[in-house]
């Protein structure tokens, strides 16, 4: 078996197995168009011969971690075809893809799982979850006479992504979007947008949605202010006499609106979302903001790391006063660290999913009391969130 990038001629291969994978079949148009921005280079496959066997793609990200911009690989389109499953062929793309990876510089990895304990194996984790809520029209927001005002149908990409931006950043492992994202993964030609402004022309505020069989779909509902929000409810509300209610997905796990409804109680679900990965944690924890001050200034800490073995091992993770972060390799076992996790327990805890007392109560973190309080201490507090899908 060998694995290689994929060429441009291969497209065809490459879209023959997603299909039966994933059981969906593109129409000729669609498929055309797919072809035009197929990247061949994004795509490894593992390769019989000439035979393609299995695929998975690495998206190159941006995502917002304490507010600034991080590489991250995005992985999809892991398929295999069924005579060839349970081969190892996943298992070595995924080492691949961790190899290629770190390579790039790409220090995050994320991806959305078909099943969680077959990624957790190689060191994937959930990093966020998204609450989904069903509101029937009588439930709706209270309509408000707020200064300012909705326009209907703008599609200015500049102007939502500046208001993106501004909300996105606030959480840790969202994207930051470029155009092509933009055009081809967020808006589309049967979906509505609209945008509160206020009294002085401002943008602050948007939501993207449709209106199929008498609901109100809402995708993305983005405002930076109370005065954004309540305005765009209002626009919402006012489609009461064609909906029998509204659905809203992707909502970030902090959300309040349901304390904030006349009756809170409508259906509210929560779903475990994306996993996260570091891929080197030397270059992740010496870019991140910590607390620092703390009483000790260094910890050991045993990675457990099999498949990025550049991760694996004991290091010293030293914190200054100004929290900036240096983790050395050292030579020793797990017996002598003051802390011990495996990858992806340290992804969740340094995105700010899970905290140390939290995971060490399960047993996913153990060390001593005093390692753990320093843990807890110089760890910033973080929302994680993620509005896109890949």
């Amino acid at each position: 078996m060998v694995i290689r990038q994929l060429r441009s001629e291969e497209f065809d291969a490459s879209m023959n197995l997603s299909e039966y994978a994933f059981q969906y079949k593109l129409p000729s148009e669609k498929r055309a168009n797919a072809k035009e921005r197929f990247k061949a280079e994004q795509v490894w496959g593992a390769f019989e011969g000439e035979t393609l066997e299995a695929k998975l793609t690495i998206i190159p990200f941006q995502v917002y971690i304490q507010g600034r911009v991080v590489p991250m690989g995005g992985i999809a389109g892991v398929a295999t075809w069924p005579e060839n499953r349970r081969q190892g062929h996943v298992a070595n793309l995924l080492s691949h893809a961790l190899h290629t990876m770190n390579e790039a510089g790409q220090t995050l990895s994320f991806l959305h799982p078909f099943l969680i304990p077959f990624y957790r194996k190689f060191g994937w984790e959930v990093y966020c979850e998204y609450k989904k809520y069903s509101i029937p029209v009588a439930k709706f927001p209270k309509k408000v006479e707020v200064e300012g005002k909705v326009k209907r149908d703008i599609k200015n990409i500049e102007v939502l992504d500046s208001l993106y931006n501004r909300f996105a950043v606030k959480y840790n492992g969202t994207l930051k979007r470029g155009l092509d994202w933009w055009e081809n993964s967020v808006l589309d030609d049967e979906g509505k947008s609209a945008v509160f402004y206020s009294t002085n022309g401002e943008p602050e505020g948007y939501v993207l949605y449709k209106v199929e069989n008498r609901e109100l779909m809402i995708n993305e509902f983005v405002f930076l202010n109370e005065q954004a929000r309540q305005g765009l409810w209002t626009f919402l509300a006012n489609h009461d006499s064609m909906v029998t209610g509204a659905s809203l997905k992707l909502v970030p796990s902090d959300d309040m609106l349901p304390f904030l409804l006349p009756d809170p109680r409508i259906e509210q679900e929560n779903y475990p979302y994306f996993m996260g990965r570091i891929v080197n944690a030397k270059s992740f924890i010496e870019t991140y903001a910590f607390r620092g001050n703390s009483t000790q200034k260094k910890q050991l800490i045993y990675i457990d790391d099999k498949y990025a073995t550049w991760n694996d091992g004991l290091w010293e993770w030293n914190i200054s006063n100004e929290g900036s972060a240096t983790l050395t390799r050292v030579e020793g076992d797990r017996a002598e660290a003051d802390l011990s996790c495996d990858i992806g327990t340290l992804t969740t805890l340094m995105l700010g999913y899970k905290r140390p007392a939290e995971l060490a109560r399960y047993g996913h973190i153990s060390g001593h009391s005093t390692a753990l309080e320093w843990f807890e201490e110089i760890l910033p507090q973080a929302q994680t969130a993620l509005f896109d899908y890949f």
